[in-house]
């Protein structure tokens, strides 16, 4: 049923009266306000944040960027990408899940939020239950990149490398549990090598030092890396995914160079707090979905490596249980923690 407005009911009252409603009662209606709305109307009525919870540059912040300015023009309202990078993205994911449940904070999530928390013995919040999906915006192939000093132009030659010097080279990742973190793990439990793994803050200040020389390798999201592998600042040995990348072609998938069967996607999504209305979340999932399905954003977004998705919030759900299980296989085998 639909609420009159206060213009409907001046209106009504006036023909009701036969017109003999006086001016200080039509006053006494039009101040008296508007009644209260439906939960669903009026939504977005202020601007709206996704909290980017990895430092500004990398893919992610990227993406977040892209799906704010575009869903801001569709609402006319401010959407803004706000960076909170720290603790593999949980101070971010936190900071969302405890925020109102009203739709106007939302998290950009990866792996590490919805399918590598096991990581993190001490959360102070379960993601599983305290965050619910919008949807999955897009996945991406990984880069296996390493810098010019290493000496092996072929993923099969780092390997060896890697064998000979245990431990000597330093993978960096956007943080612990991050897809750039876990598909590292996963490489070196398929190729048997021990790599040591220094965390930061972001995919961004992660591979400014690979490119200085100060760490020797990373398994880097798709997007950042084609002008640094132009360039020579790096060099790409293997992509992640089943099949090559149109971005990077003649880079062979780690399959091919030489660990058979060996595939890794990263992933990014929006997501809300658990307790945001179903009314609510179905209409930024309409809207989000819609936005990657234009030919315009579809292109901005192939033109990052990534392929769009776009699925419910039952199917990035069910896509999330999934992953987690993967994961904490790959937490469990290599005996990954951190505080």
């Amino acid at each position: 049923m639909s609420v009159p407005t206060a213009a409907e009911r001046v209106k009504a009252a006036m023909q009701c009266g036969g017109y003999r409603l006086g001016i200080l009662g039509l006053l006494a209606l039009l101040l008296a306000g508007p009644l209260p709305a439906r939960a669903d109307d009026g939504f977005p009525a202020r601007p709206i944040r996704i909290v980017v919870p990895y430092s500004a540059g990398g893919t992610g912040d990227i993406l977040a960027r892209l799906i704010a300015r575009h869903l801001g023009a569709l609402y006319g309202q401010q959407v803004v990408a706000d960076n909170r990078p720290g603790a593999g993205g949980h101070i971010g994911a936190d900071l969302v899940a405890k925020s109102p449940p009203d739709g106007y904070t939302l998290v950009l999530g990866t792996i590490g939020i919805h399918a590598a928390f096991a990581i993190y013995k001490q959360l102070t919040y379960d993601p599983a239950h305290d965050l619910q999906p919008v949807t999955v915006l897009a996945e991406l192939p990984n880069v296996v990149i390493v810098h010019p000093s290493v000496p092996a132009t072929t993923l099969i030659e780092f390997i060896d490398y890697a064998k000979a010097h245990p431990g000597a080279i330093n993978f960096g990742s956007a943080g612990n549990g991050s897809s750039t973190h876990m598909i590292g793990e996963l490489f070196k439990l398929a190729a048997g090598v021990d790599l040591t793994h220094v965390p930061y803050r972001g995919s961004a200040p992660a591979l400014n030092d690979v490119i200085a020389g100060q760490i020797q390798a990373m398994f880097e999201n798709l997007p950042t890396t084609p002008p640094h592998i132009s360039s020579g600042a790096v060099r790409a040995l293997g992509v992640t995914s089943r099949t090559r990348s149109p971005s990077l072609p003649e880079v062979p998938t780690v399959a091919e160079a030489g660990l058979p069967g060996f595939e890794a996607t990263a992933w990014f999504t929006i997501a809300a707090p658990a307790g945001v209305p179903k009314k609510i979340i179905d209409r930024l999932n309409a809207d989000i979905v819609g936005l990657i399905a234009r030919p315009d954003i579809d292109t901005q977004i192939r033109a990052l490596g990534a392929t769009p998705v776009g699925d419910t919030p039952d199917e990035a759900q069910q896509f999330f249980a999934a992953e987690r299980i993967k994961w904490t296989s790959v937490i469990d085998a290599a005996g990954i923690a951190s505080d």
